[in-house]
């Protein structure tokens, strides 16, 4: 006797909506457990981590700046990933995003206003999008895997961002300390409101979900992708190249990241220093898959995980848990996503082995 999946003749919707909600139930249920055997109370830890974000209002500008630029990266993300393109390496596209704008404010000098955070905001896209091409020309070109190579070209930006703001663009009056210059006010995105810290970045964040999903489901491009992503052979018969959906999807991956790199430089931090990585590009991967590769589903699932950033810190100052416990809740609540995504488009069936039929009997 033996356990063999099958696969389902279609995957149920409902329980493509009802898993997401589970996973992150079940996350916090676990966590309970576990942090009460550590001896900590494991009810309040779930719950500043899960709930007293959104219960304090003062807390809700933490979670929009953090949810921003992960819903902006998890959407170019959910493009390659429904077309099967795997870009594993947004991170280091949002910081050369965030690099290039900064070289156009730092080539502005004193001068700022529309145009010239504009231009910095575009650069962002662009050379996010080109540092996302490079796996893509390696993929079509010389069919090398792009989980690989984009995951490698991460590490190339981290040491980009080293030389730069560590060598020719560090503040030389930043007391030797590795950081490029404080950008002027003139040259920062303008807040939302007045006496908050949101700006104009988390206003982007909310409409492009919307803006991706009319992409994704009423033109052809979208249609392109979802067919390239589940039938191959129906998309070559059908006049779809799968090489341009490849370069088309990391191009839009990459300039998503670098978009949100250079909203997070010009609108949240002002400056880059040598912490600027911030495993937003990383946790994307798990707000996409959280959001089942759906723009609206990334927009919540964003929010979702900006919350257990923003808990998480609380929680570190009222039970005392070490800094990695968001990351240790956002990597559960992937592993539950995608174990509950084998049994809703397969089903376990016993399979027990007939009896040999012995000659005489």
């Amino acid at each position: 006797m033996r356990i063999k999946l099958e696969r389902r003749p279609s995957p149920s919707r409902t329980m493509l909506v009802v898993t997401p909600i589970a996973s992150v139930i079940v996350t916090m249920l676990i966590g309970m457990v576990v942090f009460d055997l550590m001896g900590i109370d494991g009810t309040r830890a779930v719950k500043d981590i899960f709930l007293t974000p959104l219960l304090l209002s003062y807390k809700w500008q933490d979670v929009a700046l953090k949810a921003a630029p992960l819903i902006i990266i998890a959407l170019g993300l959910s493009v390659g990933n429904r077309a099967q393109v795997w870009n594993i390496g947004a991170e280091g596209q949002y910081i050369v995003g965030a690099l290039a704008a900064a070289g156009i404010g730092i080539a502005a000098g004193t001068a700022g206003g529309f145009f010239v955070i504009l231009a910095m905001v575009l650069a962002g896209i662009l050379f996010g999008a080109l540092y996302a091409l490079i796996p893509a020309v390696l993929k079509t070109r010389w069919d090398v895997n792009e989980i690989l190579s984009s995951l490698m070209l991460t590490y190339v930006s981290y040491q980009i961002l080293g030389f730069l703001v560590g060598g020719p663009w560090k503040d030389p009056n930043g007391r030797n300390f590795p950081a490029t210059a404080p950008l002027a006010e003139n040259q920062s995105l303008p807040l939302l409101f007045s006496g908050s810290t949101v700006h104009l970045g988390v206003l982007i964040a909310l409409i492009l979900p919307f803006v991706f999903w009319v992409m994704m489901s009423r033109s052809v491009f979208g249609y392109q992708v979802r067919v390239v992503g589940s039938a191959p052979q129906a998309a070559r018969h059908g006049g779809f190249d799968a090489k341009q959906t490849v370069w088309i999807a990391m191009l839009i991956g990459g300039g998503m990241a670098g978009l949100a790199g250079a909203l997070e430089f010009t609108g949240a931090l002002k400056a880059i220093n040598l912490g600027f990585p911030s495993g937003y590009g990383f946790t994307a991967i798990i707000v996409a898959f959280l959001g089942r590769l759906h723009p609206i589903g990334c927009l919540i699932a964003g929010i979702v995980l900006a919350v257990t950033y923003v808990g998480g810190q609380v929680a570190q100052t009222s039970v005392h848990i070490p800094n990695s416990t968001a990351g240790i809740f956002q990597a559960m609540m992937l592993f539950f996503i995608l174990a509950s995504d084998i049994l809703i488009r397969y089903r376990l069936r016993i399979v027990t082995a007939a009896k040999p039929v012995v000659a005489g009997e």
